[in-house]
C-alpha cells in the first residue's frame, strides 16, 4: 500500500528536485517517513514492542483520529483562527488516515463497451463513498468559521489568572469552565450588527453539529453489539430501567415531556445513567422480539405488541435525550461497540464524525459565551441608566417631575372636589326630562352642546342638591323598594 501511494503521490527520485517542498516547508521524503511511522504503529496495533499485545486495526485507527484531534484542537479555547502550523498538520495527517478508506471497496456490476454483458468492478464502499466527502465538507466549514473570527471584533478575552475586577460580571459563569479564558465585551454590549452576525454563526455551526451527530448515530447503530455487552445485561427490561422509570414508560397515556419533567437530570452523571439504562432496555427488548435470547422471562407476561410499543417509547426518549444534551459523554454501549468493533470503515466514520461533533459543540459553546457576556453587559447598562434617571431631579425633557404634582396639588386646594354631575351642572330628574323632550325632536346633539355651554358659564351647582340614583328612580316609578342592606 505504501509503495502504491508513493508511486502515485510523488515523483521518482531522479525527477524530484531538491527544492520542491511540502506546503509546511518540509521535503516530501520527510513527510513520507512520518507517514510510514504512523502506519507502522497502526499495523502493530499501537504496540511498538512487538509483543503481540496490540489492539485491532479498527480500534488503532479510531484512537489515532481521536488523539490527532485532541492534539490539534485541544488548545482551541478562543474564537480565533487556527495557527497555520496546526491547520496544516490537521489537513495533512487526517488525509493520511482517511486514505485508508480508498482501499475499502465492494464489488458492483458494470456494463462494458455498451454491451449487455456485465462484469463486476470494485468501488469504494457505499457508506464511505457518501459520508467521507460529507464529513470533510463539515470539517472545512468549521475551520472556515474559526477563520472568520480573525478580523478585529468587538469582544476580547481576559487571561485565566486575571483579577476578578478584570473578569467582571461573567466571572461566576466561568467558575464551571475554569479552563476557559473569560470573554469581555464593551460596557454597552455588542452592536446590533455584530450580535446578528454571531447569531448567524451559531445557527450555522449548529447545523454542522446536527449533521455530524446524525452520521455518528447512524454508524453506531450499524455496528454489531459485542457479546461482552450482551452478557452483562440483566434478564429483562424492567430490571434495566428500574421500577420508577418502567412505570413512567408503560403507562397508557405516555408523554415524553412529562417523562423528562419527572426525571432528575441535574448532573451529567444522572443523564448518562439514564441513557445507559434506556439503551440496555432497547437491546433487551429487540433480542426478545427476535427470539435470540433463550433466557426470556417475559414470554408469558408481556405481549409482542406491548414490547414493540415500549421499545418505540424508549427510542423516542433516547433521541430527545441526545438532542437535549448534545455534549453528553459516550454511553456504555457506544464505548463497547467502539472497543470491540472490527470494521475499519465503521471505525473511521465513527471517530471522524465524533471529533467534528466535538469541535462544533465547542465552537457553538464559545459563541454562546460571547452572547451571554453581551446580554449581561446590556442588562448592567440598562440598570445604570435606570438608576441615573431615578436619582436625577429632572426628566429627559428638562422639566422637574414634581412640577405636575405641584400643579395638581394647587388646583385641588383652590377648587372643591366635585362629582361629574356637579361639574356639568346636571340635575338628575330635570336633565332626564329634558333629554326625553330633545330626543323626541331628534336634537340630542344641540342639547349637549347648549347644556355644556351653560354649565361652563355658571358657577357649580350646590353640593347639597339632592340627587337620585338610577335604582331610586326605578323604585319611584314602579312603587317597589329594595331592602336597604342591598345598597
Amino acid at each position: 500500500m505504501w509503495g502504491a501511494n508513493h508511486d502515485k503521490g510523488t515523483a521518482s527520485d531522479g525527477d524530484r528536485g531538491e527544492g520542491i517542498k511540502s506546503p509546511i516547508g518540509k521535503k516530501p521524503s520527510g513527510d513520507m517517513e512520518m507517514m510510514k511511522e504512523r502506519f507502522s504503529k497502526l499495523l502493530l496495533g499501537e504496540d511498538m514492542s512487538g509483543g503481540g499485545k496490540g489492539v485491532s486495526s479498527a480500534l488503532a485507527l479510531s484512537n489515532s483520529i481521536t488523539n490527532l484531534a485532541a492534539s490539534v484542537f485541544g488548545e482551541q479555547r478562543k474564537l480565533e483562527p487556527m495557527s497555520p502550523d496546526r491547520k496544516a498538520r490537521w489537513v495533512k495527517e487526517i488525509g493520511w488516515l482517511l486514505s485508508v478508506t480508498d482501499h475499502i471497496v465492494e464489488f458492483v456490476p458494470s456494463q462494458q463497451n455498451g454491451t449487455n454483458m456485465e462484469i463486476m468492478v470494485t468501488r469504494q464502499r457505499n457508506d464511505l463513498h457518501m459520508n467521507i466527502p460529507a464529513l470533510r465538507k463539515l470539517d472545512g466549514m468549521l475551520i472556515g468559521h474559526l477563520d472568520s473570527f480573525g478580523t478585529p471584533s468587538e469582544f476580547w478575552y481576559v487571561k485565566r489568572d486575571a483579577q476578578d475586577s478584570e473578569k467582571g460580571d461573567d466571572a461566576p459563569r466561568n467558575e464551571e469552565k475554569w479552563w476557559k479564558p473569560t470573554v469581555k465585551v464593551p460596557p454597552e454590549g455588542l452592536s446590533d450588527e455584530c450580535r446578528r452576525w454571531l447569531q448567524s454563526q451559531k445557527e450555522s455551526v449548529n447545523q454542522v453539529l446536527k449533521a455530524a451527530m446524525a452520521i455518528n448515530a447512524q454508524v453506531l447503530s450499524e455496528m454489531e453489539i459485542p457479546d461482552n455487552y450482551i452478557e452483562s445485561l440483566p434478564k429483562n427490561g424492567r430490571a434495566s430501567l428500574g421500577d420508577s422509570i418502567y412505570k413512567c414508560i408503560t403507562v397508557d397515556c405516555f408523554d415524553p415531556v412529562e417523562f423528562f419533567d419527572t426525571m432528575d437530570l441535574s448532573t451529567e452523571h444522572k443523564v448518562l445513567d439514564l441513557k445507559d439504562r434506556i439503551e440496555a432496555s432497547i437491546v433487551i427488548w429487540k433480542r426478545k422480539m427476535n427470539h435470540k435470547d433463550g433466557k426470556s422471562s417475559w414470554s408469558s407476561v408481556v405481549s409482542l405488541e406491548k414490547r414493540e410499543l415500549f421499545e418505540e417509547r424508549v427510542e423516542t426518549i433516547l433521541l430527545l435525550l441526545k438532542q437535549k444534551f448534545p455534549g453528553i459523554p459516550q454511553s456504555a454501549l457506544d464505548i463497547s461497540k467502539i472497543q470491540f468493533n472490527k470494521d475499519v470503515g465503521y471505525a473511521i466514520l465513527e471517530s471522524y464524525s465524533r471529533v467534528i461533533e466535538s469541535l462544533a459543540f465547542n465552537v457553538m459553546s464559545m459563541v454562546e459565551d460571547v452572547l451571554y457576556a453581551d446580554n449581561q453587559a446590556r442588562k448592567a447598562s440598562s440598570n445604570r441608566r435606570l438608576s441615573v434617571d431615578s436619582s436625577s431631579p429632572f426628566t429627559d425633557n428638562g422639566r422637574s417631575p414634581y412640577a405636575r404634582e405641584d400643579a395638581d396639588r394647587l388646583s385641588s386646594s383652590e377648587t372643591p372636589t366635585k362629582t361629574l354631575f356637579e361639574f356639568m351642572g346636571w340635575n338628575a330628574e330635570t336633565d332626564e326630562t329634558d333629554m326625553e323632550k330633545d330626543s323626541s325632536t331628534g336634537n340630542k346633539e344641540s342639547y349637549f352642546k347648549e347644556d355644556t355651554d351653560k354649565s361652563m358659564s355658571k358657577p357649580p351647582a350646590n353640593i347639597n342638591t339632592k340627587r337620585f340614583s338610577y335604582l331610586e328612580k326605578l323604585e319611584k316609578l314602579s312603587g317597589l323598594r329594595s331592602p336597604t342592606a342591598r345598597h
